[in-house]
């Protein structure tokens, strides 16, 4: 079963799901049942000195499994979409050509998106445009931003959540850049076709309090685990500011505020878990689209066995 093969096409797995659903144990006993590699689909694992955070699996967990886009960045690094794409499939190449399974796991899913259906050329950043979206935010919040898309890009307004403020600025920056708006600029460009067949899986608890309960319960494990003083070091380094990437990331945005004395220990913990929920809910919605998709059940006892079995009957 190491090489995969339907419709003439190497075949990869793409595991997905919201966060504190299970999916890195999951990727890794899927590994070990199919000679896999995998492939991560986060935003903050590339990250170097980001473990407790971003639910890092150690070389323990890890399993001598190989790992793939985990601690290849430095935090003062950004990573786009594009360059997760083109990773990707040469990563995704390279493992087929070893003969071994590629498991693409993860929950940011812009990277999947953009694995599967290709990138839009867009207009470059313009950073004076940026810190003035920045400035409004600050003073007005991210829902009258999102307010303002929908006037201009009532389509990008529609499928970009009202909290999600990385994407709700980049729409109106590529409008105020371009004078075009970010859904003409989608439309008019040429979808890619995949160079391999994707088996999309997600996994996720039935019950949605379920899921809340996991966010919460592994936040106060990364307290107790160090997270105040992993992103301690990161404030110490004097070379990283909140604008980053790597500290806009949910858990080390709030612990950041918290060190810099601009809310309390309680308000951070509350706050992290806040938007961890939200993060989630947005993976929700967008997994909700996967049509394509098998569907598994993060609390079954017999989870890895039936995602063996949906694969199976998928090549």
């Amino acid at each position: 079963m190491a090489e995969l093969q339907t419709e003439g096409l190497p075949s990869a797995i793409l595991l997905m799901g919201p966060t504190a659903s299970g999916k890195t144990a999951l990727s890794i006993g899927l590994a070990k049942a199919l000679r896999g590699e995998i492939i991560s689909v986060d935003s903050a694992l590339v990250y170097r000195g980001m473990d407790i955070g971003t639910a890092k699996p150690d070389k323990e967990e890890r399993a001598g499994i190989p790992h793939h886009l985990i601690d290849i960045l430095d935090p003062t690094e950004s990573f786009s979409a594009g360059q997760f794409r083109s990773q990707a499939l040469e990563l995704i190449a390279d493992i087929h050509q070893r003969g071994g399974v590629p498991i693409v796991a993860g929950g940011t899913m812009l990277y999947f998106h953009a694995l599967l259906h290709g990138m839009a050329e867009l207009p470059s950043a313009d950073p004076e445009i940026r810190q003035q979206l920045d400035r409004i935010s600050s003073e007005k919040g991210t829902a009258y931003l999102h307010q303002q898309l929908a006037q201009i890009d009532p389509e990008a307004a529609a499928r970009i959540h009202p909290n999600d403020p990385q994407r709700i600025q980049r729409a109106l920056e590529v409008f105020h850049v371009s004078g075009q708006t970010q859904t003409d600029w989608l439309k008019s460009q040429p979808r890619e076709s995949l160079p391999f067949h994707p088996i999309k899986l997600i996994v996720e608890p039935d019950d949605r309090a379920v899921l809340h309960q996991r966010i919460a319960e592994r936040f106060d494990l990364m307290l107790e685990q160090g997270l105040i003083e992993e992103v301690q070091a990161l404030y110490d380094r004097g070379d990283l500011n909140p604008q980053l990437p790597a500290i806009r990331a949910v858990g080390y945005r709030q612990v950041w505020q918290y060190l810099a004395q601009e809310i309390t220990f309680e308000a951070m913990r509350e706050r992290a878990i806040i938007a961890t929920r939200q993060l989630a809910k947005r993976q929700l919605t967008w997994l909700r689209k996967q049509t394509d998709a098998k569907r598994l059940d993060a609390e079954s006892e017999q989870l890895l066995a039936q995602a063996l079995s949906l694969i199976k009957l998928a090549t």
